[in-house]
Order: C-alpha cells, then sequence, then structure tokens
C-alpha cells in the first residue's frame, strides 16, 4: 500500500504558490522525510493530504494511497492518520477510553476496552489505565498518543514534528520506538521536520528548497 502524490502544488489566495511542484511516492513501511524552515508549508502539505486544508490555500495535484484517488474524499474516508507535536489526548476521558475511541466500529461494547487495555499492556503502561492523561507524564501522553492512532488502522501515517516538543533524551528513545512501530506495521509515513536528527535511517529525505520532479518510488 503506497502513498503517492503527483504534480502537487499549493497556493494561497494571491495565487502565490508555496512551494515548487513536487511528485513522490511511499512505500509501505517507509518514511520519507520532509526537511525545511517554519512557514515553508511543510505541515499545510500534509493538510492537503489529511484532508484539512484551511479555505485560505487552493491546491492542483493527485494524492492517491493504494491507488486510490483521495482528492475529493472527506477526512475521515481517507484511513490517513496523523501524530503531532501535542498529543492533543482528550482530558476528560481516561487514558483506556482515550484509546477505545479510535477503534474501528467492528470493535462492539466490552470488546473496545479489552482492547484498549490490552493495547496498554503491550506498551508496559496498563497501570495508567484509569489516570486522566494531566494524570501522567509527557512520555507516556505520547506513547498512548501513538497507539490511539495506530488503533484506527490508518493506511497512511503522516507525523508533524512530533517529536520537537519532547526533551532530549525521551526524544531519542520515542522516535526510535515510532519508527520501528511503522516499519512493523508497514505503513507508507510522511514526516515533516525542520530537526535532521529526526530523519530516520536509510529512508529518503527531501530537503528545501524542494525539486521540481522527485520521486522515490
Amino acid at each position: 500500500m503506497s502513498l503517492c502524490i503527483k504534480n502537487l502544488t499549493i497556493s494561497d489566495r494571491s495565487h502565490t504558490p508555496l512551494f515548487n511542484t513536487v511528485s513522490f511516492c511511499i512505500e509501505p513501511g517507509q518514511i520519507l522525510t520532509l526537511m525545511g524552515p517554519s512557514g515553508c508549508g511543510k505541515s499545510t502539505l500534509l493538510s492537503v493530504v489529511a484532508g484539512h486544508l484551511s479555505p485560505e490555500f487552493h491546491f492542483n495535484g493527485e494524492i492517491t494511497l493504494n491507488n486510490k484517488d483521495l482528492t475529493d474524499l472527506p477526512p475521515e474516508k481517507r484511513q490517513v492518520g496523523i501524530l503531532f507535536q501535542d498529543d492533543l489526548l482528550f482530558p476528560h476521558l481516561s487514558v483506556w477510553e482515550n484509546l477505545a475511541l479510535a477503534l474501528p466500529a467492528r470493535f462492539k461494547g466490552i470488546n473496545r476496552k479489552q482492547k484498549a487495555l490490552e493495547t496498554l499492556a503491550q506498551i508496559e503502561l496498563l497501570h495508567l489505565a484509569d489516570h486522566a492523561p494531566s494524570q501522567i507524564s509527557g512520555g507516556q501522553r505520547a506513547r498512548i498518543s501513538l497507539m490511539r492512532m495506530l488503533l484506527a488502522e490508518p493506511a497512511a501515517i503522516l507525523l508533524d514534528e512530533p517529536f520537537s516538543k519532547l526533551d532530549k533524551s525521551l526524544r531519542m528513545s520515542f522516535r526510535s520506538w515510532v519508527f520501528s512501530q511503522i516499519i512493523e506495521r508497514k505503513i507508507p509515513t510522511l514526516m515533516v521536520t525542520h530537526d535532521e536528527d529526526d530523519i530516520p535511517d536509510n529512508n529518503p529525505c527531501l530537503t528545501w528548497p524542494w525539486s521540481q520532479d522527485i520521486n522515490h518510488a
């Protein structure tokens, strides 16, 4: 299952393009990194893929996932998971309830809680099941946020500088863990960052300014 972008351009209301036309294809388990400074359009590009582009912008180009055109699909139909800088856990729900919320509809009733608890056990955080997000550490929230996204069974993943707010020691270990989860599940992943340390080994990286026609198929 590949995530492919072909001849993508994004323009603002004045029709000024944010960057040159880009094309690339990300294979299962591959992590493509887009490097660039703040304000260059990295997160806006992710918004196009996810289906959340602000009305202030307009795009042209083709976005496909496993040869399925995503362009006109609503966000909830795209099977694209996103991990942001902030964990975005719901503060009024317990840890296990946050996880259960992401599960597909085929999990019913008690099965939702059971799956959430099994997931917490896998990452050795079962003892936090009934805690509120405010009662656990930043590193624990980061891991739970990733697992919540994975429980939704995304066919592709977008990483929007997800490591930038973690301290240095935690950042290294969490980054390695995130990459291992992606590779193990063979999910094509697009990551944007301005930190070279975030680039995973043996994976492609496009540095700013991105080239006119880039393909990593």
